[in-house]
């Protein structure tokens, strides 16, 4: 073969090796589970009526899980999507979503604890320990205890009593600002290991606020893993300390909360405005923990 015709075979085949190669790497990049984004939702409280911008209505809540079930999502431990975050292997199944709760309203064990039962679906909750067995609107720590014993609920930090930080810090000096940090997360965590047993590693921060120093007291006092309110799934690259929920609100029915995973597992960024405006109106009307 003539020299030329030598060299332009040989840029033919590199052109080709590189194509094949970056085709490999595409396919790699969007094979099964390695985008996979899992939402967390989070709920507060449940009735017959939403009587205020944090409780959802027991039908609205059903209403949920029917489309979940119907739509084929799985309702994972939290736990296991911790694992997953951490870095450990990928048994999450297609279309996970987990399920928590915060505060401790009472609506908890009256309410969501039977639909629960029925379902058998796995619940993570965070609470805060000051006002339980105190506030009248809250859960008693007896109750708590029982709800442990389904097997099906899981119970972590929400801070010992529902600070918001940012007020707090503006407040405070520094070091009292600090000594307050360190302070909710530790009593907190001591106290329910204390009423409930077993170990508390996990937080949710209260009001969903946030920031360096704060992840960094929250990793000095044990935490390894904590949650937020932003709105969005969590995925392998979500900071361990900061990992983001949907905050569920009675206006998001089961056709909200379809349309708000569809878009997740299509990665379709044509109705994300709709979802953060829910989300951020829920977080803009959510009340003083003092219910």
């Amino acid at each position: 073969m003539h020299r030329k015709g030598r060299r332009y075979a040989f840029w033919l085949y590199e052109i080709l090796c590189w194509t094949l190669l970056c085709l490999a790497l595409s396919a790699s990049a969007q094979a099964p589970g390695a985008q996979r984004r899992v939402p967390i939702l989070v709920y507060h409280r449940f009735g017959p009526v939403a009587a205020d911008s944090m409780t959802v209505r027991t039908e609205t809540f059903e209403a949920h899980l029917r489309m979940l079930s119907a739509q084929g999502y799985h309702i994972v431990p939290l736990a296991d999507v911790v694992k997953w975050i951490e870095g450990g292997p990928d048994s999450l199944p297609a279309k996970a979503v987990a399920i928590t709760a915060d505060d401790g309203h009472r609506s908890v064990f009256e309410v969501m604890m039977p639909i629960v039962l029925r379902e058998r679906i796995p619940v993570t909750l965070f609470i805060y320990p000051s006002a339980i067995s105190n506030a009248s609107y809250a859960l008693t720590w007896d109750q708590l205890r029982a709800l442990k014993r389904t097997g099906l609920f899981e119970i972590q930090s929400h801070s010992y009593w529902h600070p918001n930080f940012n007020t707090e810090r503006k407040r405070l000096a520094p070091a009292a600002f600090r000594a307050l940090a360190h302070g909710q997360l530790r009593r907190a965590r001591e106290r329910l290991e204390q009423e409930l047993g077993g170990s508390v590693r996990w937080l949710a921060w209260p009001f969903g606020i946030y920031d360096q120093e704060l992840m960094e007291i929250a990793e000095t006092e044990g935490v390894e893993a904590a949650f937020s309110l932003e709105g969005r799934p969590a995925a392998a690259s979500s900071p361990r300390l900061a990992l983001p929920r949907y905050l569920m609100v009675d206006a998001c029915d089961d056709r909200c909360l379809g349309r708000l995973l569809g878009d997740i597992a299509t990665q379709s960024a044509s109705s994300g405005p709709r979802n953060r405006s829910v989300q951020g109106a829920a977080r803009r009307a959510a009340p003083s923990p003092n219910r």
